[in-house]
């Protein structure tokens, strides 16, 4: 008979004890595969229903404790545990949306809250439930492929135990849950989700090492690029910094020239400017004539190289009519000015 059930029944071989001078008790030993003797006072263990009938009918479900029955009439016909039971599904068959033979097997917990039904609603409430959870199993299996096995098995579980207890709510018997214990797969489709994980790895090692020497790339371009940027900008402030230089040299060597002009202009406006200038000028060409053929074999003479007084007498002839011309511009503006 089922576990389940408990019609692994009790036969009680009752023994008079005597305490003392005082009242007798009943004591009870328990073998199985019978059901306890109704000898009118019966001990019903905590977490057991005992169905009761008399007279072949059902009378009354016996809580735990003390309870007085009519022996003879009265008869223990079921015991039923209240305590969670654990069954274990055997190994079975089922085939998935993708036509992949799986092998899987699976425990089942359970509790009955109806001793009445389960005891009446069906013959064999393990085997019945050992069944629909089989033939549940198989099609739930049956609506999703194969990936999705290992990736739904905590909802897989549910709709199980959802599926189960529709049917066993009529026996009295409530599943609490339900756990795929063990997955075998077929040696072929082992081996292929095998070659299919490694494929995947060396995948994704693929794709990490592309995307670390991508990124080593744009930070070697980065630096070239930075590096370049940094020589450029170098090379141009220091291209500034020389044309500034180079700039204010020749700011302070004009405005030299500037001012040694305007000292020479200020030195001929004095007395005897024309002769001091008419000195140096002859200085200045004896010092020249001095160099002629130090640096170079051919030399262009003028026509009377012994002739100084012609030479200065020139220089400050041109000097003169430069400055004529200067005093006649001066006077022209002057005379527009006061015209105005």
């Amino acid at each position: 008979m089922s576990k389940l059930l408990l019609n692994r029944t009790r036969n009680i071989l009752p023994s008079l004890l005597r305490i003392g001078t005082k009242s007798d008790i009943i004591t009870a030993s328990y073998t199985n595969n019978a059901t306890p003797i109704n000898l009118g006072v019966l001990f019903v263990p905590q977490q057991e229903a005992w169905v009761i009938e008399r007279m072949g009918k059902f009378h009354k479900i016996l809580s735990p404790g003390l309870n007085f029955l009519i022996p003879i009439i009265d008869r223990v016909k079921y015991l039923q545990s209240l305590k969670e039971i654990v069954i274990d599904i055997p190994v079975q068959s089922a085939i998935t949306k993708d036509n992949v033979t799986l092998k899987l097997d699976g425990v089942l917990y359970l509790k009955i809250f109806d001793p009445y039904l389960a005891s009446y609603g069906v013959d064999d409430a393990e085997h019945a439930i050992t069944q629909l959870a089989q033939t549940t199993m198989r099609s739930e299996l049956g609506k999703i492929v194969l990936d999705s096995v290992f990736r739904e098995r905590e909802s897989l579980n549910i709709a199980i135990v959802e599926s189960i207890n529709k049917a066993a709510n009529a026996w009295g018997i409530n599943c609490l849950r339900y756990e795929i214990r063990d997955v075998k797969l077929p040696e072929k489709v082992q081996e292929a989700m095998q070659m299919q994980v490694e494929a995947e790895r060396k995948k994704r090692a693929a794709i990490l090492e592309s995307e670390g020497l991508r990124e080593a790339s744009i930070n070697k371009a980065e630096g070239e690029k930075k590096s370049k940027i940094l020589v450029s900008e170098a090379n141009q402030l220091e291209q500034i910094n020389r044309a500034q230089g180079e700039a204010e040299a020749l700011m302070r060597i004009a405005k030299a020239k500037a001012d040694s002009i305007s000292l020479v202009a200020q030195s001929l406006k004095q007395n005897k400017g024309e002769e001091s200038a008419s000195l140096f000028l002859a200085q200045q060409y004896v010092n020249e004539f001095g160099k002629l053929a130090k640096t170079n074999n051919t030399v262009i003479m003028p026509g009377d190289v012994s002739n100084v007084n012609s030479m200065v007498t020139q220089a400050l002839s041109i000097y003169k009519t430069l400055n004529r011309k200067e005093t006649a511009d001066n006077d022209s503006q002057t005379q527009t000015n006061k015209t105005d």
